[in-house]
């Protein structure tokens, strides 16, 4: 059995493949993250997550490589994370009662094969005024957060539904992570 090896420094992913049992160490890979003229939001995060996954390859020729990327998405435009409080009210009040998209693509990558699959989830958020996305850039949680929120955290107050997978606007959908997986022969439930 090949050693898996997840191309993040994301503890969101890695209490997630944790969960489902999987045994894997970490090697952060960095990348740029400019999107590309004209790229759309799904080309994107799949573009992103099999680069960081093929940079660890040649690094570990013999492993195993899970990379992922997520994107808040609304309106087309891709929110990346925050550069600062302005920014991230900007965001969270462009989020404010609507519905927006968060794609997360992930890639296992070996060096016989490649598998990449994207997942999209739909969330809606409560109505915002500018007070509170003020006070909930104050706690700190929206820092390092795509679409300056983390549903897992405190920022759960602010999301009315989602139609999808919870884990992936986490960082990694399970579901499909564990079947991508298990192509490779990499065991869940370990």
């Amino acid at each position: 059995m090949s050693e898996l090896i997840l191309a993040s420094a994301s503890p969101r992913r890695r209490e997630l493949l944790t969960q489902i049992g999987v045994s894997f160490r970490c090697d952060p890979v960095d990348i740029d993250e400019t999107p590309t003229a004209q790229e759309s939001a799904r080309d994107y995060v799949e573009r992103l997550a099999l680069e960081k996954a093929q940079a660890c390859l040649h690094r570990h020729g013999d492993a195993v490589i899970l990379g992922s990327d997520t994107s808040v998405v609304v309106d087309g435009c891709i929110l990346g994370k925050p550069v600062d409080e302005n920014d991230a009210v900007q965001m969270l009040q462009r989020l404010s009662g609507r519905c927006h998209q968060v794609m997360t693509a992930i890639a296992v990558v070996s060096a016989q094969q490649q598998q990449v699959q994207t997942v999209v989830t739909d969330v809606t958020f409560v109505t915002l005024d500018e007070a509170r996305c003020r006070a909930y850039w104050r706690t700190g949680e929206p820092c390092d957060k795509a679409g300056a929120y983390g549903i897992q955290g405190l920022g759960a107050v602010l999301v009315k539904r989602i139609e999808g997978s919870y884990s992936a606007v986490v960082g990694l959908p399970l579901m499909e992570t564990a079947d991508l997986l298990q192509q490779f022969d990499i065991p869940v439930w370990q």
